[in-house]
């Protein structure tokens, strides 16, 4: 990322990609009254975009823990706010058949908190689908990930703070996410950057999910 000037900002892929479809989204929901970035310019693996001010949520959370119930509900109210947006055509599905705009990484990290309110930022996971699996992989990032960007100090706690931001985001998002928990988990399981402990508690969260619908359905 690069700053060029004072009001925009150049992401720049390293690998060979084209920010063509994430740079629609964002137009796309731009368009629909969502708070993203404004988009200038797109070509190639380059990027440039707004510059935004303010801190992201995970940072804010960090340094001002008291607040989780707030932003839990923040987050949920961003989550209940995409999901009433239908998807653009071409846009391709992911975890069965839906018709939402869904992020599929919307959690504190990817939140910035701006003078102009919340703002979500890095849309390239964007796909078409049912609104409660895009709950259900929040919910299983904030469970489920290791927490090298909490201060040291608070890692102590965290099992307590973490448990009380998925709570407040819970009780607030709209959508289900518990008939989706084990195919994103596994999902998640699968993806490069996600480490083996990581990878271990996404098991269990799927392995009690298929006992639960099993049990649910006996």
């Amino acid at each position: 990322m690069y700053a060029i000037g004072t009001d925009r900002v150049l992401r720049r892929y390293r690998a060979a990609w084209d920010v063509q479809a994430e740079a629609g989204i964002m137009q796309y929901l731009d368009q629909a009254g969502f708070p993203v970035p404004k988009v200038y310019d797109a070509d190639g693996p380059d990027l440039v975009m707004e510059r935004l001010d303010g801190p992201d949520m995970l940072s804010e959370l960090g340094r001002r823990p008291w607040t989780i119930g707030r932003y839990g509900k923040t987050l949920a109210d961003l989550h209940n706010r995409l999901h009433q947006i239908t998807a653009p055509p071409g846009l391709r599905e992911m975890f069965g058949p839906g018709d939402k705009v869904l992020h599929l990484d919307l959690h504190p990290a990817n939140v910035m908190l701006t003078s102009r309110g919340p703002v979500v930022i890095d849309w390239s996971n964007a796909h078409a689908g049912a609104a409660g699996a895009d709950v259900a992989m929040a919910y299983l990032i904030m469970a489920t990930s290791d927490t090298d960007l909490i201060p040291v100090p608070l890692r102590l706690i965290i099992g307590g703070l973490r448990a009380a931001l998925f709570r407040a985001f819970l009780g607030a998002a709209r959508d289900d996410p518990y008939p989706h928990l084990s195919r994103v988990a596994r999902a998640r399981m699968k993806d490069p950057n996600c480490r083996p402990s990581e990878q271990v508690r996404l098991l269990k969260v799927a392995e009690r999910a298929d006992r639960q619908a099993a049990a649910a359905g006996s």
